[in-house]
């Protein structure tokens, strides 16, 4: 729900279950636990030795908003026993998975993607086999979660490479990248690279100070500057490169809070904008597909009418009121003199604020615990009630406003359905009374379940969108705060009524983030903005927006058949009436389909969750995430590795309770807040054995360690108690087996680090083979030294001609070839040799 630009991935070597680290759900997270303990001189009683990370290499390439991400992870077991090694990683809904290879001692293992329900069995075939497999799934409209655990044998090596894409969102007039960097030791060789090449001139690159990934700050320290080396290319194109040695990672550590024997553990940030097209935005057209970008910001804001639904029920008590209280305070300031302003609180009673005379003006629904009412509250006579207007944002009734925030307190239960249709009645009332033309905006905000009146989700749902009808429907933007809400209840009401839901974790900051989330909506442009095609266009993604916020960005995307495109028209409603704009047609960089798959995927799936129905919702999106290998609520991403050798028994876990590692609180995420609310799985590595019974006194996380291989290091462990009788019978046991064979040295290791899709096509002796077009062969890759060759037509980077150079030769086409079939169009051959049409460079002499 998060709508931020963040990833949250863990790389965890020998992690514990730990309680205690919350982070932001939109975040990329790069994690390993180090267990600091000095091994004792006892054999019996020695620490396990934890993994090294002798390399971490992240590298984003963004080409039309779109990113598509790597994360490389190699990993060395010191020690004189076999070591389990897990990698996880946790996404938001706003980025999927698209890709995922791990190399153990040589060789790759690629994953695949497969219907869910094909993909559980896939995994539990494999696992009646005697075969370590892992089983990813997307956690419904939350986010998506993925788990691989591999055995080490001693002195052995595992490289993970990860790949997701995401079409990058802008808010606050920027689009933000966020890396959170949590290796839990100090890495040699930790490398971060952004790069991006925009269609349009960059109107600014900048990355701020790190930030700690747990809370909303809004201090600049320059102990935490990124130090990140920033290289204009040109008008368009930049790179950004992070990369701290062990001192400064050590630095960062401490100025982040955490021990400097834990290494780095904080956000690296990129954040950039392009310069605007005001007259329709843009139109970019690559291979039958399009994608229009349209961003307007030179016309006036509309006046708003903004109804607070705010939750007071006796589970509002302690610090969430007041954080309440302080957001609200700050929001208020916000409104302009133009606004209306109405505030509802609710608890087992609707109450509706007189602002001017700061008291309660009409009052819906009966206490139910009389007796522990304020006895200096005068009772509210109820007969002849009549709604109150929405007020002025003056200064003298902002002012009111605030004291009547001041006076909310918590008590009683949570009268949901009510509160929303009083909202929605002091809008109709106020538009068919005074003829109001203001834009409508209801913030609801609830930190629990309907308790009181009507409490099943899909009825209150049904009823608030029957009411919510009429010319200009009212937004619903809801709330949920801390982990009693219903998410999912207030993601389809919010859906269903033109709005979006957001979720606001229970921590210091919830104020903040409480006035970040307003920050967002405070100012909307346009209503009913509509796109409007000719028929040669196809496969459109949404083309009518409701409202249009200063800051954002919409987006459609599509394909078309005819030779020549006909740009659309675009029409909308401003501050001064209808507007309608052209906009221009432009050449895009790199490719748009798998854009244009994207957020078709990501569209479905949102009417999916809104819908009562969802079997033709989930037919076209699994359609989609199979054929474009998108991990996504439907789908899977399965990786299995057959024996090859001899298993590695297991043993009673329980016998070596006494010996699993230390970790800082802070190294691990689990439920709740953490994992940004994500549904607690149960994740189960190789050579793993232990009894059902385990789970018995288990209501939730707790600090509970299955230890594998004797004094090997714990194995994670998640679960939700649910999915246990159905998957897993009394006795779990997998195996894994490795050979101790070290990798040789690749000198083209680090090319295939820049562009992983490429051990995917290449063979075991290190050759391409090229099967269609005028140049079919086997090819290798040519070292630095290879000459270049001819001039050859386009290049990957602009189009323009360029010249056939050894693909070693040319790392700055690397951002451009994100798969193998864009680089299939820019091959040319070096007698034997891959070459690659590369810009800038010299035409070889005959």
């Amino acid at each position: 729900m998060g709508t931020k630009l963040k990833f949250l991935f863990f790389l965890a070597i020998c992690i514990s279950v730990a309680s205690g680290f919350s982070t932001d759900r939109n975040s990329l997270v790069v994690s390993a636990t180090d267990d600091t303990t000095e091994a004792p001189n006892s054999k019996e009683d020695a620490a396990p030795v934890i993994p090294k990370i002798y390399e971490m290499r992240v590298n984003t390439n963004v080409s039309n908003r779109f990113a598509k991400t790597s994360v490389v992870s190699k990993v060395k077991n010191l020690a004189k026993s076999a070591q389990e090694a897990t990698f996880a990683v946790v996404l938001p809904e706003t980025a999927y998975i698209s890709g995922f290879v791990m190399e153990i001692n040589g060789k790759s293992y690629k994953a695949y993607v497969k219907e869910k329900e094909e993909a559980k069995q896939i995994y539990n075939e494999a696992i009646e086999h005697g075969q370590a497999a892992a089983h990813v799934e997307a956690n419904a409209r939350d986010s998506n979660r993925f788990t691989v655990s591999v055995n080490l044998e001693p002195q052995s090596k595992a490289i993970f490479t990860l790949t997701y894409e995401e079409l990058l969102q802008r808010q606050n007039e920027q689009y933000e990248i966020v890396l959170n960097i949590h290796p839990g030791q100090p890495v040699k060789d930790l490398i971060v690279e952004v790069n991006i090449d925009e269609s349009k001139p960059l109107k600014f690159v900048k990355s701020p100070p790190l930030r700690s990934g747990n809370e909303i700050s809004k201090n600049d320290d320059d102990k935490l500057a990124s130090l990140a080396e920033i290289v204009n290319i040109n008008s368009t194109s930049a790179v950004v490169k992070f990369s701290p040695n062990i001192e400064r990672q050590k630095q960062l550590a401490t100025g982040l809070g955490t021990k400097e024997e834990n290494g780095l553990a904080g956000q690296f940030v990129v954040q950039y904008d392009v310069e605007r097209d005001q007259q329709g935005g843009e139109i970019l057209l690559k291979d039958g597909y399009f994608v229009h970008f349209f961003a307007p910001s030179d016309i006036p804001p509309l006046p708003k009418e903004v109804v607070f639904i705010l939750d007071t029920s006796g589970s509002m008590d302690g610090i969430r009121i007041k954080q309440l209280k302080e957001a609200m305070n700050s929001i208020l300031t916000e409104l302009k003199k133009e606004d209306l302003v109405n505030i509802v609180e609710f608890s087992s009673t609707v109450k509706v604020w007189n602002v001017p005379k700061v008291e309660v003006d009409y009052e819906l629904g009966d206490d139910p615990w009389p007796s522990y009412t304020n006895p200096e509250i005068p009772k509210k006579n109820k007969t002849n009630q009549v709604l109150p207007p929405p007020y002025e944002a003056t200064e003298e009734n902002i002012n009111k406003a605030k004291q009547v925030v001041e006076k909310l307190s918590a008590y009683g239960g949570t009268d949901i359905k009510s509160a929303l249709e009083v909202g929605l009645k002091i809008i109709k009332k106020n538009r068919e009374d005074k003829g109001n033309t203001h834009q409508p905006i209801i913030i609801f905000l609830t930190d629990g379940e309907p308790t009181v009146g009507e409490t099943t989700p899909d009825k209150i749902t049904s009823a608030i969108s029957e009411l919510n009808t009429g010319a200009i429907k009212s937004p619903i933007f809801s709330l949920s705060f801390g982990d009693g809400a219903d998410r999912d209840f207030l993601q389809k009401i919010s859906l269903k009524n033109l709005g979006f839901a957001r979720h606001i974790y229970e921590a210091a900051d919830a104020s903040l983030q409480l006035q970040e989330f307003y920050k967002e909506i405070s100012s909307p442009l346009l209503n009913d903005v509509s796109f409007k095609y000719v028929s040669n266009v196809t496969k459109l993604t949404k083309t009518r927006f409701p409202i249009f916020f200063y800051g954002s960005e919409l987006v459609v995307a599509g394909s078309f058949t005819d030779e020549e495109f006909t740009p659309p028209t675009i029409h909308g409603n401003g501050f001064r009436g209808p507007i309608e704009w052209i906009p221009k047609v432009e050449n895009p960089v790199g490719d748009l389909e798998r854009l244009w798959a994207y957020l078709t995927i990501k569209q479905i799936l949102e009417a999916r969750d809104a819908a009562e129905n969802k079997t033709e919702y989930t037919k076209k999106a699994l359609d989609i995430a199979l054929k474009y290998s998108f991990v996504t609520p439907v789908s899977s991403l399965v990786v299995v590795k057959p024996n090859d050798t001899s298993a590695v028994d297991t043993e009673d876990a329980s016998k070596n309770s006494n010996n699993r590692p230390r970790f800082a609180s802070t190294n691990y995420a689990l439920g709740g807040g953490s994992f940004a609310g994500g549904r607690r799985k149960l994740i189960i590595a190789p050579t793993l054995s232990f009894p059902s019974s385990a789970f018995a006194a288990n209501s939730g996380f707790q600090q509970v360690s299955y230890s594998a291989l004797g004094p090997a290091p714990v194995a994670p462990l998640q679960y939700e108690a649910e999915s246990l009788s159905e998957d897993f019978e009394d006795t779990f046991v997998t195996t894994g087996d490795f050979t101790t064979v070290e990798p040789e040295t690749d000198p083209f290791e680090e090319i295939k680090n820049k562009l992983p899709w490429l051990q995917d096509i290449l063979s075991e002796n290190g050759t391409l083979t090229v099967s269609s077009g005028d140049h079919q062969g086997n090819y290798t890759l040519a070292s630095e030294n290879q000459p270049v060759g001819k001039k050859c037509a386009a290049t990957p980077v602009n189009g323009t001609a360029g010249v056939c150079t050894p693909l070693i030769q040319c790392p700055q086409v690397f951002p451009h070839l994100t798969d193998a079939q864009i680089f299939d169009k820019y091959f040319c051959p070096l007698d034997t040799y891959v070459g690659i049409c590369c810009p800038g460079a010299t035409e070889n002499s005959p």
